[in-house]
């Protein structure tokens, strides 16, 4: 059978007319009566349209079709972005495929459309929430075929949200048959061919390749083949890797790291996802030590680039001992500062120095998107580093971490109190800068003017300093919790039932959540069209009058 073909607007539908064209959804019932057809009456109780419905439910057949689709979607943004700067792309972190579903189900309802609304798979929530060995710090100790397992998973729960929501639009479709009503019946046609599907780009995090150059690759091939098409990769030793927002961070020689990159995009390659994006972090700025010392073929490559960060001290051949490391510097011997852990450390306030080399050694070796992991939201530090890169590649575009590890609060108070402080304005003296978190300043002009400017980051971020994707690693985990001890405390407290009624049920009933009719969601109307393709009449279904689901209707 060919392989289906998949419309940048839409599915595909099925089978393939053309070189990408997509077939209609009557073509697919013309196809198949013409099968049918040809089997002497053995087929006779199949439906051709059951069956290009069938299809339509489930139009991306394996994992490859959802990187490829997906790898054109994002290619298609990444060319926007670089037309207008506004056109900037976001994500939501999910560690589980419901949380995924809901997400887009979500973006569709109250924007109408998934366009540059991507999904994040953070290592952290893997190593924190899917691990068997349980809750796991992000230091890749989790096992490492979790994270395709859970790419797999997200794009199961987002292809029957697809299922599901065209189920519904079949169903309005005999309704409107039923009724005679052609005008409806058209319209209802005309949006199963437009459909635009749930499934989206989803950045999947590799963290530092779990191993050598060879992990990496294979640990990328099954990532590509669950249906990832943007791979992120961090320059950490793979055995010491540290959250971006702890201390303790180790980085690799650029050969180190550029052989990873380049495991990635074999990976890609072999696979057949040519357009596959390939995002490389530094975690430079926040690094002060690196394992290994790079090798340096030539004065001025990026190892003897790399090395010349290094904090080092001179010495004279009689001060050299045993085990003693040593290089050359401005035609000095130097002798690298090694810890008693064994590292070697980098002189103090080269990060974003180092940051900068690391983006463009990227770029240099095949990055689609490069990622600086800061210790801040602040527009100008990353546009001064951005500005340094795209001084040399023009076309370098960041993926950005708008990560819950900031007190996002606390840091756009500061910068409004220091700027105000800077330009001389008197406000300042209302404020102590040691209290800004206090509540007592909620409602003040500095917190307003924190808050506008914490609404407008992204989009200031992405006119200014090169983000083409805002991402938030963490925030369904915190939501989660959120949620969980809103619950909790209402529930086992003095408010019983109500607790859920009021603060869950009632809230989904208003806002028009799905899930409230959670039998709907989980599958259910779906299950009962099968019974009635492979039952005819006498299919027992579990949506009739008594189901208790119709009190949502």
């Amino acid at each position: 059978m060919t392989s289906p073909t998949f419309s940048p607007d839409g599915l595909s539908g099925g089978f393939p007319n053309g070189p990408g064209r997509r077939s209609s959804y009557g073509e697919i019932i013309s196809q198949i009566g013409d099968l049918i057809a040809t089997k002497g009456g053995t087929w006779d109780g199949i439906n051709p349209e059951s069956v290009a419905r069938m299809r339509l439910q489930n139009r991306f057949l394996t994992g490859i079709d959802i990187a490829r689709y997906t790898a054109a979607t994002m290619r298609r943004d990444m060319a926007a972005y670089d037309a207008d700067p506004s056109q900037y792309t976001q994500s939501l972190g999910a560690w589980h495929g419901f949380v995924a579903q809901q997400e887009m189900i979500s973006v569709r309802k109250h924007f109408g459309s998934v366009k540059r609304r991507y999904i994040y798979l953070s290592g952290w929530m893997v190593a924190a929430l899917r691990s068997e060995f349980g809750p796991l710090p992000d230091q890749s100790m989790h096992e490492k075929t979790t994270v395709p397992d859970l790419i797999r998973e997200i794009y199961t729960f987002l292809k029957q949200a697809d299922a599901r929501e065209l189920g519904g639009l079949f169903r309005d479709i005999d309704e409107a048959r039923k009724h005679g009503d052609k005008a409806r019946e058209a319209e209802l046609l005309e949006r199963v061919e437009n459909y635009e599907s749930h499934v989206v780009p989803i950045i999947a995090d590799i963290d530092a390749g779990f191993g050598n150059a060879e992990a990496t690759y294979l640990l990328a091939k099954k990532m590509i083949e669950a249906g990832a098409c943007a791979l992120q990769i961090e320059n950490q030793v793979s055995d010491e890797k540290q959250c971006g927002h702890q201390d303790g961070k180790v980085t690799v020689p650029h050969d180190d790291f550029v052989a990873k990159i380049r495991a990635v995009r074999y990976a890609f390659l072999e696979l057949g996802v040519e357009e596959g994006i390939i995002v490389t972090r530094t975690d430079s700025l926040g690094a002060g030590l690196t394992k290994q010392i790079a090798v340096s073929r030539t004065p001025g490559d990026e190892g003897d680039q790399y090395n010349s960060f290094l904090d080092c001290e001179e010495v004279t051949p009689d001060q050299v001992t045993s085990g003693d490391v040593l290089i050359t510097r401005d035609g000095k011997l130097m002798r690298p500062k090694r810890l008693p852990s064994n590292l070697f450390q980098f002189r103090p306030g080269t990060g974003e120095d180092r940051v900068v080399l690391d983006g463009i050694t990227s770029m240099k070796n095949g990055a689609d998107l490069l990622w600086i992991e800061t210790e801040k939201p602040h527009v100008g530090q990353i546009k001064g580093m951005m500005d340094r890169i795209r001084a040399v590649y023009p076309q370098a575009k960041l993926a950005y971490n708008n990560s819950p590890s900031f007190n996002w609060t606390l840091s756009f108070r500061q910068q409004v109190f220091d700027e105000w402080q800077k330009n001389g304005s008197n406000s300042v003296a209302e404020y102590d800068r040691a209290r800004l978190m206090s509540v007592d300043y909620d409602n003040t002009a500095l917190a307003q003017e924190a808050d506008n400017r914490i609404r407008t980051f992204q989009a200031d971020a992405a006119q200014h300093a090169g983000i083409f994707h805002h991402l938030i690693t963490l925030p369904t985990y915190h939501t989660t919790a959120l949620s969980v001890d809103n619950l909790s405390k209402q529930y086992f407290g003095d408010q019983g039932m109500l607790g859920y009624v009021k603060q869950v049920q009632r809230e989904e009933i208003r806002q028009g959540i799905a899930c409230v009719r959670h039998q709907n969601m989980a599958g259910s109307d779906i299950g009962d069209d099968h019974k009635e393709y492979f039952s005819g009449e006498a299919a027992l279904k579990a949506g009739g009058v008594h189901n208790t689901m119709n009190q949502f209707a």
